[in-house]
This record gives structure tokens, C-alpha cells and sequence, in this order.
């Protein structure tokens, strides 16, 4: 259990150095989302802005896994990625690679509860997005960063 939460930390150390930390890092997720929510009302047919919203959520989560508005962004995430996930012009491969990502964010959260409760759950959506696509970027790295996490939490 011990190397499960040290493999947690090194995979939120990897999400730190992939994007910078800044002061008001809530004031600016709040008014990002506010503008990605605008955009979706503007273009509602349109998947790109949801996967935004739900992308720009989860990096906020992964970084900060237990700030005041976490449980909040987690939950817009998992609606709008239900939205997106019903529709037809929506890119099933990054909805897939986006619902391993929030799964892999609750590990973060609580390893000690949640690691065996969605470790299967993170890799089977990372397969599917990348046998679904396998050129998905986004699926691809946050498989790698998965895996390299539980290789360090092996040891």
C-alpha cells in the first residue's frame, strides 16, 4: 500500500512538470471553464469545447487533488463528459482517454480507497482509446504516465 501512495506522488509529480502551477490557479480554472461553457452554449453540436471543459477540469484535479473545488470540477467533468459521450460526432477514442484520466484522478485522491476500486477501470480506457485510435496523443501519454507510476510503486 505503501508503494501504491509513493507511486501516486510520483504520478502527480509528473502532471506538475507538464503544467506549471501558478497563484489564482482557481480563479483561472473557474473563468476558463465560465469561457469553454460559453463556447459550448455558442456551438452546442460542437464536441471540442466539452472536451475542454472536461480536459481543464481534470488537470486542475490531478494537480490539486484535495483543493475546495476539486469535488466540484470532478463533477462538471463527469457530466459533460457523459454529454459528450452521447454524442455521435464526438471522438470516442478521447472520450475514452478522458474517462481513464478521471478515474486515474480519484486514485490520486484516495490511493488507499480507490487504487484497486478503478486501476483496472484507467487501463482498460486507456486500451480501448488507443485500439479505438491509435495515434491518440493524449491516451498515449497519460497511459505511459500511468504505467510508469505503478512501475515505481512496485518496487
Amino acid at each position: 500500500m505503501t508503494s501504491l501512495i509513493s507511486n501516486l506522488r510520483t504520478l502527480v509529480f509528473f502532471f506538475l512538470l507538464s503544467a506549471p502551477l501558478c497563484f489564482g490557479q482557481e480563479q483561472d480554472i473557474t473563468t476558463q471553464i465560465a469561457a469553454l461553457k460559453r463556447m459550448e452554449a455558442m456551438e452546442p453540436d460542437n464536441p471540442s469545447p466539452k472536451y475542454q471543459t472536461v480536459l481543464a477540469c481534470l488537470n486542475y484535479a490531478v494537480m490539486n487533488p484535495h483543493a475546495e473545488p476539486t469535488e466540484r470540477l470532478l463533477a462538471e467533468a463527469e457530466q459533460t463528459l457523459a454529454q459528450l459521450e452521447q454524442m455521435k460526432n464526438a471522438d470516442q477514442s478521447n472520450n475514452c482517454a478522458l474517462r481513464g484520466f478521471l478515474y486515474m484522478v480519484r486514485i490520486v485522491q484516495d490511493p488507499a480507497t480507490n487504487g484497486q476500486r478503478y486501476y483496472l477501470e484507467v487501463q482498460q480506457d486507456f486500451e480501448k482509446a488507443l485500439k479505438l485510435n491509435p495515434d491518440n496523443e493524449l491516451a498515449k501519454q497519460l497511459q505511459q504516465k500511468f504505467q510508469e507510476g505503478m512501475r515505481q510503486a512496485g518496487r
